[in-house]
């Protein structure tokens, strides 16, 4: 009866609502079909998307083309910077005995699961503000591209919360509907999350131990070698032709070390196995060689310079040195702390870039760019140490 009903009754209701709510409840009762049949109760299909509306603001947020292509100097500065080092530290410190157990059952080090933490959600401080049922119910309806990926997204979802794994209520994260401290996408979650804490349920929003385990129980599958590095720094040679270069073309480590590659203070490269040379910024920034492991790193959001945010931040949290070699500019990016500084010197000069929360928006980029043009500069709204130290000097 209730699988009968269930259509109709939606579609009675159509004929009151106007033509896009009409839309969006259609497309539901559609998708409610296909997640009865998935084994999604039609009791929490229903409570979950009663009333519910779309939230197109998220397909704004997924056309949303950024003003200029954020140069890897700036992505790095601004997620491996100085206070998250700290923050890193103290949180292999605050959960070094689950970090030690995590290690023990998955293989993965400490400091690399506290960096995916910390590049994804700031060690759980930004873990996004969108209900995923929305998200993913307007995404699945009106994205246009991949509804079918979001739908079955939704679907993951509301498996999530009939498994009760997770408080509905916490079910918020990005706009692409990735969630909890870690950031998984709920067709991960339901693959890979893990128990960490041993309550019997696995939860990466409200539980740091879930989250943990989760990520290392993800990076083990991805394929980590416990015991070895993701790559390091490396010099290369005069000669070397930046074809070679790209994260899939690997050789045998030897074979670099022939071609005159060293690590970064001139001494031989050390590791075993087949490596790849990694050239993020082009052949005048720093060069990298990289092993297995930074493949796995690389699978967890598929963009090297993510991958290069956590295994540097990994390095750093564990003690290790910025990278020798600068970033080919003269406008190098800022730390997170540079950039409130930046807004706060705006406001300052009579400038409306709202609060100073070192989030670089569409008023903080307006401001930037009339400054330069005041000064002589090129008219960018590039955030970087040029802007800034011009308005310190007044």
């Amino acid at each position: 009866m209730k699988k009968s009903l269930l259509p109709a009754l939606a579609l009675l209701a159509l004929s009151a609502l106007p033509a896009s709510a009409a839309s969006f409840q259609s497309c539901l009762a559609a998708i409610g079909a296909r997640a009865q049949a998935a084994g999604v109760s039609p009791s929490v299909f229903s409570r979950q998307t009663s009333g519910l509306q779309p939230d197109m603001t998220v397909i704004d947020a997924m056309n949303k083309q950024p003003e200029f292509k954020t140069p890897i100097w700036d992505y790095m500065a601004s997620l491996v910077d100085a206070q998250r080092v700290a923050d890193g530290k103290q949180m292999l410190s605050r959960y070094g005995s689950v970090l030690a157990g995590v290690q023990r059952r998955y293989g993965v080090d400490p400091a690399t699961v506290v960096a995916v933490w910390g590049v994804e959600s700031n060690y759980g401080e930004s873990q996004g503000t969108r209900p995923l049922v929305q998200s993913l119910a307007t995404l699945a309806c009106y994205a246009g591209r991949r509804q079918g990926y979001f739908e079955g997204e939704l679907i993951a979802t509301l498996k999530i919360i009939q498994r009760g794994d997770v408080n509905p209520n916490h079910l918020v994260g990005s706009w692409a509907g990735a969630f909890g401290n870690t950031q998984f996408m709920p067709s991960t979650f339901l693959r890979l999350a893990v128990d960490g804490d041993g309550d019997g349920r696995r939860d990466v929003v409200d539980s740091v131990p879930d989250a943990l385990a989760s990520t290392a129980n993800y990076l083990a599958k991805a394929g980590w070698v416990p015991g070895t590095r993701w790559g390091y720094e490396v010099r290369l040679p005069a000669s070397f032709k930046p074809g070679l270069a790209g994260r899939t073309k690997k050789r045998a480590l030897s074979a670099w070390a022939a071609m005159g590659v060293t690590r970064v203070d001139g001494s031989p490269l050390a590791g075993e196995g087949r490596a790849a040379i990694l050239l993020p910024a082009g052949p005048r920034g720093p060069a990298f060689v990289t092993f297995r492991n930074f493949d796995a790193i690389y699978s967890y959001n598929a963009a090297e310079s993510y991958a290069l945010a956590i295994a540097h931040l990994s390095d750093r949290i564990k003690g290790g040195s910025p990278f020798v070699t600068p970033w080919p500019t003269n406008d190098p990016g800022l730390s997170r702390a540079q950039r409130k500084e930046l807004q706060a010197l705006l406001i300052r000069s009579g400038y409306d870039v709202g609060t100073p929360d070192g989030s670089i928006g569409d008023k903080t980029i307006t401001a930037i760019k009339d400054v330069q043009r005041r000064l002589g500069l090129p008219v960018t709204g590039h955030p970087g140490v040029q802007v800034l130290t011009a308005l310190r000097r007044g």
